[in-house]
């Protein structure tokens, strides 16, 4: 029983020791608030999935008032920001700079289309391939534009023989298809794996640094004591850190959130402690802050915003990366908080993955405990 008590007030010690450290050491709070907010800045501002006012060059050889018509319908879209000339070559210099990324064509015949017996459409769509992405954009924004007003023609002007079709689309958990509302809690998940990582990563590193490290190793403290002590704070100061990042995304974002509060705060608990373990690793074995850092770059931040499915589907990936991202907790952590923001406690994707981050948690601590040792060498 006595032993017990010794460990428990060595561990408060170590952890009311902690504490003291991060308010004499400003560069605890930078970490875990100050970058958090930039990160959210530049991720909630900076990346955009969304394809609006895409630069497009139009072509109208055709005056009639059908190709009138149409190219209104470009125009007006939100979509484009239409630049209208007669030649189709006065384009050329603009699509080579980048100018304009579409080239539409409206050819000289377009006012005979409804006399064609397959119904195709008389235009001539050139996209710019050398973004793939912004190209596929440009092509089925045209064909929508494309079928939206022959539907228009088919109705006003009933003509023959060209579809009657109404659409009305519906979109589950992200009505407004906006990217931003699945991109920000994406990109919690890699805030907090920066931060997490970081946290211990050069907090530790720079107690061997400053020779504080071989104090506390003369002392009776045991391995998983010091372990436990230096987890404890940062695992407090990283849900300040999580908690300031949601509202900020609720409040500013007007990321909408279906999820409950308390699966939200075990679901960061957890992944918390795998990313603090995994920066306590890396200071375990990088016993300087400048190795420690690059190392947290290159093993957790890299990794999870490449491999967690943040940006990149994972499915698309070659199976062989497809197998390594099991190894990453941002995997689990980014599907759960897409899940909880936009769908709510599915408990059926919650669940496997807060089990698999509470194993690599543990993984990774046993692991540390297993390369840090009470040598000075």
């Amino acid at each position: 029983m006595s032993r017990n008590k010794g460990s428990l007030r060595r561990v408060k010690a170590m952890i009311i020791k902690e504490f003291f450290q991060i308010i004499r050491d400003p560069s605890s709070i930078l970490i875990s608030l100050i970058l958090p907010l930039i990160l959210l800045f530049l991720y909630g501002y900076g990346v955009s999935l969304d394809a609006d006012h895409i630069k497009l060059g139009l072509v109208l050889e055709d005056t009639s008032p059908e190709a009138q018509s149409f190219s209104e319908s470009l125009t007006n879209s939100r979509y484009f920001d239409v630049t209208i000339k007669r030649d189709r070559r006065s384009f050329t210099d603009d699509i080579t700079r980048g100018d304009i990324r579409g080239l539409v064509v409206i050819p000289s015949y377009f006012s005979s289309f409804r006399h064609r017996q397959d119904n195709t459409a008389p235009i001539q769509v050139i996209a710019d391939g050398s973004e793939p992405n912004t190209a596929n954009f440009v092509q089925n924004y045209v064909l929508g534009a494309w079928l939206i007003w022959l539907q228009q023609q088919s109705y006003t002007e009933k003509l023959e023989g060209l579809p009657l079709v109404q659409s009305e689309p519906r979109f589950w958990y992200n009505e407004e298809l906006e990217s931003r509302n699945f991109l920000i809690p994406g990109s919690l998940a890699l805030i907090m794996t920066l931060i997490g990582t970081l946290l211990t990563a050069l907090v530790v590193a720079r107690e061997w640094e400053r020779g504080t490290m071989e104090a506390l190793m003369s002392t009776p403290v045991s391995i998983v004591e010091l372990l436990i002590g230096k987890l404890v704070p940062y695992f407090i100061l990283g849900l300040c850190s999580m908690t300031m990042s949601v509202i900020v995304a609720r409040l500013i974002y007007g990321i909408p959130y279906r999820g409950h509060w308390i699966t939200l705060l075990l679901v960061s608990g957890v992944f918390l402690v795998a990313a603090l373990a995994l920066g306590l690793l890396i200071s375990t074995l990088a016993k300087n802050q400048f190795v420690a850092a690059q190392a947290s770059m290159v093993t957790a931040f890299l990794p999870a915003f490449i491999l967690s499915g943040f940006i990149f589907e994972i499915t698309s990936m070659p199976q062989a990366i497809q197998y390594l991202t099991y190894l990453l907790p941002a995997r689990y952590f980014v599907a759960s908080l897409q899940t909880l923001f936009l769908v709510g406690d599915v408990r059926e994707v919650i669940l496997p993955n807060t089990l698999a981050m509470l194993f690599l948690g543990i993984l990774l601590f046993m692991l540390t405990a297993r390369f840090t040792v009470k040598r000075l060498d």
